[in-house]
């Protein structure tokens, strides 16, 4: 070889160098979320699958507004905020790599990653059964129905009981209206009065009515009332019952970070960072920022579907 040909070769190679240095440099992520600063595990991002850790890059699939998990910063404009978005922030920021996060319409996400569009998806997604069929969970929440009082809580409300023989607000046609009809029973074998439901088309009229006293309490999902509860007059209008035996709401069930078959060890070493995060305080400190601290899970699992 040439002395000039070896002097090309040399700088060939060195540009390529400073082009994976360049494209490892961008796919580091921001590593301050909810007031946290995150630092970057090298054993768990050395785990991480060889073509993950080459492009720097987790496509991550969500249904975008789903509040608080996931929302746009401001109508109209891309940039997106949330649950979901800052846990993947962090996850990134431990992993050492960017979570890039694609709208998707929800019942296009799990073919799509099924296709190979996404590696995962955070989208606060029930892990079920027929869902692990095709994609792993990694679980971070377990959420159910909840309770949502004016501020104060003038009834002093503190379990479905305590709504028997009262007037009680809910959406139609919800999984939370279905939950109230079956504790029905329980009021009756208490002796005591039926709930007294009050059934509208949305939440925001079912708000309405608690605001304005023609109810004692809303039942919607806990993240929901969580947000609502958190945002509402700067979080001087209502609060959310926490009842003790029902944690993260009635009838809870895991919501997980599906991530596809093909990358078990993406599903790894993300339960891992998970769990880092959980240990340090920070995913109580994200769940916290958005008004649902009580559905954050004390341990990262895999696939712990309950149905």
């Amino acid at each position: 070889m040439s002395t000039a040909s070896a002097l090309s070769v040399a700088i060939l190679m060195a540009v390529s160098a400073c082009g994976d240095d360049a494209a490892d440099s961008a796919a580091e992520p921001p590593a301050a979320v909810a007031g946290v600063t995150v630092a970057k595990d090298e054993a768990l991002h050395a785990a991480l699958p060889e073509e993950i850790r080459k492009s720097g890059v987790v496509r991550v699939a969500t249904d975008v507004p789903y509040a608080p998990f996931e929302m746009f910063v401001a109508e109209g404009k891309p940039e997106l905020t949330g649950l979901d978005y800052d846990l993947g922030q962090a996850l990134g920021a431990k992993l050492g790599v960017k979570f890039a996060f694609t709208p998707q319409k929800f019942d296009g996400i799990v073919p799509a990653i099924q296709a190979g569009k996404f590696d995962a998806a955070m989208s606060a997604m029930t892990d079920n059964k027929e869902r692990q069929a095709v994609v792993d969970f990694v679980d971070y929440s377990v959420s159910g129905s909840g309770i949502m009082v004016v501020k104060g809580n003038p009834e002093k409300i503190t379990t479905l009981d305590d709504l028997c023989g009262k007037k009680a607000a809910v959406q139609a046609a919800t999984n939370q209206l279905d939950l109230l009809q079956e504790h029905q029973a329980k009021c009756k074998a208490a002796g005591k009065a039926e709930i007294d439901i009050q059934t509208f088309p949305k939440d925001s009229d079912a708000q309405l009515a608690l605001r304005s006293d023609k109810v004692i309490a809303q039942v919607q999902t806990k993240p929901a009332a969580g947000w609502t509860a958190k945002t509402a007059d700067n979080g001087n209008a209502f609060e959310v019952v926490d009842d003790p035996a029902a944690a993260g709401g009635y009838g809870a069930s895991p919501n997980g970070i599906a991530v596809s078959k093909k990358l078990p060890q993406l599903s790894d070493a993300i339960q891992k960072a998970l769990q880092a995060l959980i240990d340090d305080g920070t995913v109580t400190k994200i769940f916290d920022k958005y008004g649902v601290a009580s559905i954050a899970v004390k341990e990262a699992t895999k696939n712990a579907a309950v149905d």
